[in-house]
């Protein structure tokens, strides 16, 4: 018999932040394999191209996650819910004197919070259905670090101690929790970057593989750690890097 332990056929999923760039490719590949997907994204009119581009299996959910009556509105929309994928993040590279305590509490809400408050109405929902799959995109920079990146960096690693916690709380109820920590990846918000030879020629002597990541080699981890064939995967984060972390 073939292997099937990748189908994600009938599997209700939510993405968040799948309206562009990895979030988006992570939901065009969790409607391939079977899944019934749900985008949200800031805007109603992202949430439409993403449907349009993805088709069959896919439908919107617009809604800031940033605002909990939002989160509420989303979930209590939802029904039923077998796999959580948050793919939400701000990134505000600034020293630590130029932030406001103001502007680093609404970067934790969006990129912190707002992944405890999914996480725990995912929960509930997946409970009723005896199990599910939570996945959050986490980033290299959590366990590493570099100047003027602080503010991203305490809400990425803060991102995989909540992994780790939810794990260990949700495991009795068949709930896995998984994170997936991206390296460089030529999305459209890091176009400035990858156009600037400096950027370039250091990921080719930093990376082991030496190039950027393609937007839908993210896709693979995301379908594994939904599917049958992580069922004993939870608390890990999988870094999808080229090789990032593990080269000096």
């Amino acid at each position: 018999m073939p292997f099937t332990g990748f189908d994600l056929t009938g599997k209700r999923a939510l993405v968040c932040g799948g309206g562009r760039g990895l979030g988006f490719e992570i939901a065009k590949a969790l409607a391939e394999a079977g899944g019934l997907v749900t985008i949200n994204t800031k805007t109603e009119q992202s949430g439409r191209a993403a449907v349009a581009a993805i088709g069959q299996g896919s439908a919107s959910a617009p809604g800031d996650i940033a605002d909990p009556a939002a989160i509420e509105r989303l979930f209590e929309a939802l029904g039923s819910l077998d796999i959580l994928v948050n793919a939400v993040g701000v990134r505000d590279r600034r020293p630590l004197d130029a932030f406001t305590l103001t502007e680093i509490e609404a970067h934790l809400r969006t990129n912190l919070v707002a992944a405890f408050d999914m996480s725990r109405r995912a929960a509930a929902l997946m409970a009723h259905r005896g199990g599910g799959r939570i996945i959050h995109i986490a980033s290299i920079a959590g366990p590493i670090a570099r100047s003027g990146d602080a503010a991203y960096t305490m809400a990425k690693a803060g991102m995989v101690g909540l992994i780790h916690a939810l794990a260990a709380e949700l495991g009795p109820a068949g709930i896995t929790v998984n994170g997936i920590a991206p390296g460089y990846f030529a999305t459209e918000s890091n176009a400035a970057m990858k156009a600037d030879p400096a950027t370039q020629d250091w990921l080719t002597k930093r990376a082991s593989l030496g190039r950027w990541g393609k937007p839908s080699e993210i896709a693979g981890a995301a379908v594994f750690l939904a599917s049958p064939a992580a069922s004993y995967v939870t608390g890990t984060v999988i870094a999808v890097d080229g090789g990032y972390l593990s080269h000096f």
